[in-house]
């Protein structure tokens, strides 16, 4: 797989609440390195689901084949760790941490830490200096004057790019996001969203987020992928094939 970071084949994630069964199936999904892939669908369809599994910290009900490659000529077999008698522990933590950034819809940072150390915090976890990557991605996401503030006195479109700054500050191999722009309002959206793919394109990063808006994230360059939705009494299948 050398220019594919990700490679799912049966991969299937089951959900139950109460009388209600939600089961994620990806019959196959490879995705190119550094390409730009968005997850169409309403809410409840499993995008976010899906987020989950590829970020490996939903753990699949069986998987016949999951690969990921952070690096080129380095294929890790997420299955086989997944399945292990340890559940995968540190090595699954260190490919998170390595390889993958993940935006939140609600951006999910911590109030007590201050935007400078926010943003740094992916970079700290790997023992890395947060400087001058820290300013660098602030300054090109639109942030840099809030470093020193806290999360709390920012508006809702800032803390979103603080967010997404945080997801691409230790150059990850893949970021995923999670209806990055949901809570703004048009303008903003498509301020934020223009930001973070000219960031994560020239970071060289793989792009995989979530979206209601196909048109937008088409006119961007994304390849949009739809999962296929069967219902039978309460039981959901979202299917995603791409």
């Amino acid at each position: 797989m050398t220019d594919l970071v990700y490679v799912l084949r049966d991969v299937r994630v089951s959900r139950v609440s109460g009388a209600a069964r939600f089961d994620l199936v990806v019959g196959g999904l490879a995705i190119d390195r550094g390409e730009m892939v968005a997850l169409i669908g309403p809410s409840g369809s499993g995008k976010s689901t899906l987020l989950d599994l590829l970020s490996m910290v939903s753990v699949p009900a069986h998987a016949e084949q999951f690969l990921f490659a952070p690096d080129i000529g380095r294929a890790i077999d997420v299955g086989a760790l997944l399945a292990a008698a340890d559940g995968g522990g540190n090595r699954l933590a260190h490919l998170r941490r390595d390889g993958i950034g993940y935006v939140l819809q609600t951006g999910g940072l911590l109030p007590f830490l201050s935007v400078r150390r926010n943003i740094g915090l992916s970079r700290a976890l790997r023992g890395d200096a947060l400087e001058p990557m820290v300013t660098e991605i602030a300054r090109a996401l639109g942030v840099a004057e809030h470093l020193h503030k806290y999360p709390a006195s920012l508006s809702v479109g800032e803390r979103q790019r603080v967010a997404i700054a945080r997801a691409l500050a230790h150059r990850p191999a893949v970021v995923l996001a999670d209806e990055p722009t949901a809570a703004l309002d048009p303008s903003n959206a498509a301020n934020v969203m223009d930001r973070f793919v000219m960031f994560a394109r020239e970071a060289g990063a793989t792009l995989v987020v979530a979206s209601h808006d196909h048109t937008r994230v088409a006119a961007l360059g994304f390849r949009c992928v739809s999962p296929v939705l069967s219902t039978e009494g309460t039981a959901v299948t979202a299917r995603f094939d791409g």
